[in-house]
């Protein structure tokens, strides 16, 4: 706003002039005499101020330095509603100012205080201004008034995408939000961002902030901080409303979040997320710094002002907050969760150090807390979850479990919260046995919890491996599954929480699970190639026990065959070292028994029905197996012939 005027015109142009230079003098708080000559000296310069004089001489009386100050007020007053707006008259607003200014001295000085006629009328026009001023403060605030602009927010926030998979399938009512899922697709979970500290805000016009504050200041020193205080707190709450609005917050009762679905309110959490931290550290701490300015005459004020406009907006925040933390606890929500938990508890010693109202500061304590348990409530219950999923429905083929990939993608997902985890688990003592079962050398909580959590998976998957009634493909399964997790394992950070000798043993139990299943799947035929039980040595063997052999092992290698070209082993090279494993076994006993006992036979009649394969076709075939897609015997006999 001006501080000097420039020459107007029309009724009461003297009285400005006179006012403003007035004003001019006064400000420079020299002394009396000084005063008068320098408004003599303005004398010179224009006619209009030929009657300076008239005011050198009643510059003592208080009734005539009333008289003019009363006239700028009461005509204002009168011609208000068509009066042009503050912020586009600055140099009648400075006017008025100024006579507002005048009146208030003559309040302050005590030789005045034995004219109640003058004290009344002083007071009376200090009044009228006030409501005037009131509702230009207002006016102002709501005219400059900056609209939020969310994208440009959104775009300052830097971004975490994580990949974690997440379908709808066929397991127990117990662990709903595990999927059949059928490849690597994933969906994304995106983390909340960091904000640059950087990132402001003008929240109304800067034109605007200075006559906001000289008008403030004459309120304040009049005693009617509490209206202006209240004005500003009103206009500015309304604002920082329709903020939250563009954000994407509602205002929604615990009762109305609760039954919201878990797609809506993962969007709605993703929001508050983001609000959260643009609210405190952009919006927030931008109107702290207009209230400090504003208010900047008055501590009072300026606690007031700033705590009133700030409660609901923050209040919004944290009902929402408080809601998620109540709410039915599902695995899926637990990243949600610890998002909404790390950015409260980043923004906290900002919101803690701007809002001084006890009632708000405990209410963020306790949504914090809120938020911590649900999460390590949630991470429990995922827990739970793992250790009591009891589907009884056998993987088709041999191959991963929907329960091991839903787990794992959610473990290495875990990991990345690792340092929030570890805080917030860091004095749980009810951990279970498994957790001494392990690598004691993991000291984390975390570490401690995740190797349990990896456990109790081996076990459920030992259980659900007893779900097929051959043996061989029980290995199979196991070797998948185990593999899988140890793949997992070693792309990503969990490794550095499990330890190398975690994946060792676990590729040696892979070891073990791949000799059980030759031993299962081929012991039958390697008998049929044995020399034992046919009668004698290669030249006088029973013909009769021979052709049994091979007729033997041609039913069996035929049926092991048809069964396993439909199982599945994802992994490439596991299948390529099982196939090459039993190339190893097999191949060589038939070719060695085909050599000593093959020629009796192959004179004969018939002798193809008996000796139907070589050792090359029989490598061949072997190539086929685990592929996943079943074969029958006359592809066999085509692929032979």
């Amino acid at each position: 706003m001006a501080t000097t005027t420039t020459p107007s015109v029309g009724a009461g142009a003297d009285d400005r002039v006179l006012a403003t230079a007035q004003q001019i003098v006064n400000s420079l708080n020299t002394p009396k005499d000084v005063r008068e000559d320098m408004l003599l000296i303005f004398s010179s310069f224009d006619n209009r101020l030929s009657n300076i004089t008239d005011l050198i001489k009643d510059e003592s009386n208080p009734q005539s330095r009333l008289d003019v100050a009363e006239k700028v007020i009461f005509r204002w007053d009168s011609s208000r509603h068509s009066a042009p707006s503050w912020d586009e008259a600055p140099n009648e607003a400075a006017e008025y100012l100024t006579a507002v200014d005048e009146i208030l001295d003559l309040l302050d000085d005590l030789s005045i205080r034995s004219n109640n006629e003058i004290i009344d009328r002083a007071e009376n026009a200090v009044q009228v201004a006030m409501s005037r001023l009131e509702e230009e403060f207002r006016h102002l605030l709501i005219r400059n008034t900056v609209p939020l602009d969310a994208d440009m927010l959104y775009g300052s926030i830097r971004r975490v995408s994580l990949s974690f998979v997440s379908n709808e399938g066929e397991l127990d009512e117990e662990f709903e939000s595990f999927g059949e899922i059928d490849n690597e697709s994933t969906c994304f979970h995106e983390r909340g961002g960091s904000l640059g500290d950087d990132v402001h805000v003008d929240l109304v016009n800067s034109e605007a902030v200075e006559d906001l504050k000289v008008i403030a200041e004459r309120m304040i020193r009049s005693g009617y901080e509490k209206e202006c205080v209240q004005v500003y707190s009103n206009v500015r709450r309304d604002a920082l409303d329709e903020c939250l609005v563009i954000l994407g917050v509602e205002k929604l009762s615990i009762e109305e979040v609760q039954k919201i679905d878990w797609k809506s309110l993962d969007e709605k959490m993703r929001k508050w997320i983001q609000a959260i931290k643009i609210g405190i550290r952009v919006l927030l701490a931008g109107e702290k710094r207009l209230c400090d300015y504003i208010f900047n005459g008055s501590d009072s004020a300026k606690e007031i002002c700033f705590n009133e406009t700030a409660k609901g907006f923050v209040m919004q925040l944290l009902n929402f907050g408080e809601a998620v933390s109540i709410a039915r606890k599902s695995s899926e929500k637990l990243f949600r969760i610890l998002d909404m938990y790390d950015a409260l508890a980043d923004v906290s010693p900002d919101l803690q150090s701007m809002v001084t109202d006890e009632l708000v500061c405990g209410d963020a304590k306790g949504v914090l807390a809120g938020l911590a348990d649900a999460a390590k409530v949630t991470f429990a219950e995922f827990e739970n979850a793992v250790r009591s999923e009891t589907s009884k429905k056998p993987m088709l083929n041999g191959e991963i479990h929907p329960l091991t990939r839903y787990v794992m993608n959610y473990v290495k997902l875990v990991v990345d919260y690792s340092d929030t985890l570890n805080s917030l688990l860091d004095n749980d003592e009810d951990e279970s046995n498994d957790l001494q079962n392990e690598d004691k050398e993991s000291t984390t909580p975390i570490a401690r919890r995740l190797l349990a959590l990896l456990s109790t998976l081996e076990s459920n998957l030992e259980e659900k491996s007893r779900l097929y009634e051959d043996g061989a493909m029980q290995y199979i399964f196991l070797m998948n599954n185990i593999l899988y997790i140890v793949q997992k394992v070693k792309d990503s950070d969990l490794i550095k929480l499990v330890g190398d000798q975690w994946v060792r043993k676990r590729r040696g139990q892979i070891r073990q699970y791949a000799t059980a299943y030759l031993r299962a799947a081929w012991t039958k035929a390697l008998f049929c190639l044995k020399d034992e039980g046919i009668g004698g040595s290669s030249s006088n063997a029973s013909k009769v026990a021979l052709k049994d052999r091979f007729k033997n092992f041609n039913a069996c290698f035929e049926e092991v065959y048809r069964i396993q070209t439909g199982w599945k082993v994802p992994d490439p090279q596991l299948s390529e070292e099982l196939r090459i494993s039993i190339s190893e076994k097999v191949i060589p006993a038939y070719r060695a028994f085909l050599g000593r006992f093959g020629s009796q036979l192959e004179s004969g009649r018939h002798a193809g029905k008996y000796i139907k394969y070589t050792a090359e076709d029989l490598e061949n075939y072997l190539l086929d197996l685990f592929e996943g897609t079943p074969l029958v015997l006359h592809h066999m006999r085509r692929k032979s012939s």
